[in-house]
């Protein structure tokens, strides 16, 4: 999923909500000056993040000037580095944390009162206690800064921030971990479904929304006008998720097809046009769900994309009381990278080869003129072998055995490897086809071997499928699905 991300653009934006303070120590290259920034930082964190206030004055103690967060905004807006950003974050959360004394005295006074016959309200304000000592103090300032103008939209950014730079390894510990989780758990609750509203994007809705849609589109990039307006157009729907502090941004974006059955390839969907300008309901029987982007990074992993599915359904089931079938067509990211693994372990294995049936073995060393792994190997670093019928046929059957296994069998804590299958799994969808030569653009046939799956959603099933999952890890699979486990089991030892 792709979104604003920490570019310079919303660098800009940061400054934009609030008055910018620019640190004032800066090497004659323009560079901050590392000690004197390093200082600034310790001065501005001690200044802007409020200490806890005793047990008994939590409700009676003022909140911080508003100054004081604001000053934390905008000193951050002024640093123009990845690395200083995470810099101050990681002695945010080293720094500002939990007190360990005090939940270890809080501890063992709970401790102390159950051992001993007390009345519930001791044992239950003692717990209390606790409770309070285990927040730590940054959470205070992010509650504070919640509150300014802006401000939400301003943790969703730094959150971005922060999940860019663990990911470069800028800042890394169990206390930036700690202070990512807090924070995406406090932009849960402010982003939850009763927070959202549903916005429908049609080609006559404001050009500023059909801009952020068409770029944040990161699944089917939009190609032009004419594209985005065929996306928004007969036949198609457009819908996303704004909080209600921000009407008319997007956060989430899901485009649907409204289609006769239930679509086999993307094509038909994001290139041909419509088979009219004006719609014929009963022409529509399915809805098909071709795309969906989150456009703030700094919100992974706070639950938008299930509810604005279950929202979308129930707006086309209003517009359409007919509709039947509910489906995704889903891209399969990862598929090809983990084949090209798989191949090259078997290589190393003095040639093992326990992924092709020796027909499958002859035919493609024929085609190729070489040894089948190491050419199938090859012929997957690129996307020529799609290019010839001979070769795409030859690798029809092996591939779509693999990609079942790879969606059905490959597991990450005993959920499904490949994050969209996980995703639609965890809405309680049922994984029902795998489809052949379905994305035959240059990334479909790169990242996922030209592959695609259908994600079917049997309404009055979701919630047990969603259930079974979660609780206990049984992927539901149609017969063709499961079909091609058993093709694949059969062949390999894996």
């Amino acid at each position: 999923m792709r979104g604003l991300g920490p570019s310079l653009a919303a660098r800009r934006l940061i400054r934009l909500w609030l008055p910018t303070v620019q640190p004032q120590f800066r090497l004659s290259s323009g560079r901050p000056a590392d000690s004197s920034l390093e200082r600034a930082m310790d001065e501005l964190l001690l200044r802007a993040v409020p200490a806890a206030p005793p047990y008994e004055l939590r409700e009676k103690t003022p909140a911080p000037a508003e100054g004081q967060c604001a000053d934390f905004v905008s000193f951050y807006g002024g640093l123009a580095a990845a690395a200083e950003r995470a810099e101050l974050l990681g002695r945010l959360a080293r720094g500002f944390g939990v007190d360990h004394g005090l939940v270890a005295e809080q501890s063992a006074g709970v401790l102390q009162l159950r051992e001993q016959p007390r009345e519930a309200a001791v044992l239950l304000q003692a717990e209390d206690r606790l409770r309070y000592a285990l927040v730590p103090r940054y959470r205070g300032l992010f509650h504070h800064i919640s509150k300014l103008d802006g401000g939400v939209r301003f943790l969703v950014q730094l959150r971005a921030d922060l999940l860019e730079a663990q990911a470069l390894k800028l800042v890394e510990g169990p206390h930036v971990r700690e202070m990512n989780g807090v924070l995406k758990g406090m932009l849960s609750e402010w982003f939850s479904s009763g927070f959202l509203n549903l916005e429908r994007v049609t080609w006559h809705s404001p050009c500023e929304v059909l801009q952020k849609i068409s770029e944040s589109e990161a699944v089917h990039p939009v190609k032009n006008w004419m594209d985005m307006k065929r996306r928004v157009g007969p036949y198609r729907r457009c819908f996303f998720f704004s909080h209600c502090s921000t009407p008319e941004e997007p956060l989430i974006v899901l485009h649907v097809a409204l289609t006769s059955d239930i679509s086999n390839n993307i094509q038909a969907i994001v290139k041909d046009c419509p088979p009219s300008d004006t719609e014929e309901k009963n022409k529509i029987a399915t809805a098909i769900f071709y795309s969906i982007s989150l456009t703030q990074p700094g919100l992974q992993g706070v639950e938008l994309g299930g509810f604005l599915i279950k929202r979308v359904v129930k707006e086309l089931q209003r517009e359409f009381p007919h509709l039947g079938a509910f489906s995704s067509l889903s891209p399969i990211p990862g598929f090809t990278k983990w084949l090209l693994g798989l191949l090259s372990s078997q290589a190393k294995e003095h040639g093992r080869n326990e992924l092709l049936t020796d027909s499958e073995c002859k035919e493609i060393s024929e085609l190729t003129g070489g040894p089948a792994l190491e050419t199938l190997k090859g012929l997957l670093s690129s996307n020529d072998w799609a290019k010839s019928e001979k070769l795409s046929r030859a690798l029809q059957a092996p591939l779509m055995r693999l990609c079942a296994w790879y969606l059905y069998g490959e597991k990450h804590r005993g959920y499904a490897l490949n994050p969209v299958a996980n995703f639609h799994l965890q809405n309680g969808a049922v994984m029902w086809r795998i489809n052949w030569m379905a994305d035959a653009s240059f990334k479909g046939i790169t990242s996922s071997c030209s592959l695609m799956v259908n994600y079917r959603y049997f309404l009055e099933e979701t919630a047990a499928n969603s259930t079974s999952y979660l609780s206990s890890k049984n992927i539901k699979a149609s017969e063709q699905v499961l079909s091609l486990v058993a093709q694949f089991q059969k062949q390999s030892k894996l």
